[in-house]
């Protein structure tokens, strides 16, 4: 069994995805990316890059004068632990209590529905 990824914010979250997209990159490369957006400076990026450093969520090379960076976490895996995680905090554990919550706030798609009823056909057969 793969390791815990470490918690990532929010603003982590995104320079990881930007990461997860395409790597590796420099923090000027991925300030670029960002910035308009998010109305990030490179110095914000790089605090970001810094902190993930620290968690062990990116890895660093050092390019010439600059550092490309890479996740050190794959995507998958932190989807996953996230997910499980906001689960265990907001619905103990329980799937059925999500799903409601969702379907109150927003109405499911068709296409939602037939992917949920496939699960729970595979989650009876199994």
């Amino acid at each position: 069994m793969s390791p815990t990824p470490p918690p990532i914010s929010d603003a982590e979250a995104q320079v990881m995805r930007q990461l997860w997209q395409r790597a590796p990159q420099a923090a000027d490369e991925i300030a670029a990316a960002l910035g308009p957006q998010q109305g990030w400076q490179l110095a914000t990026v790089k605090t970001l890059l810094n902190r993930l450093l620290k968690k062990g969520a990116v890895t660093a090379e050092r390019d010439g004068r600059r550092f490309l960076y890479a996740p050190a976490v794959p995507e998958d895996a932190w989807v996953a632990d996230t997910g499980l995680s906001l689960i265990d905090r907001l619905f103990g554990g329980r799937l059925a209590p999500l799903v409601a919550q969702f379907a109150s706030e927003r109405k499911l798609k068709p296409e939602d529905i037939e992917a949920l009823k496939a699960l729970l056909k595979e989650q009876d057969r199994g």
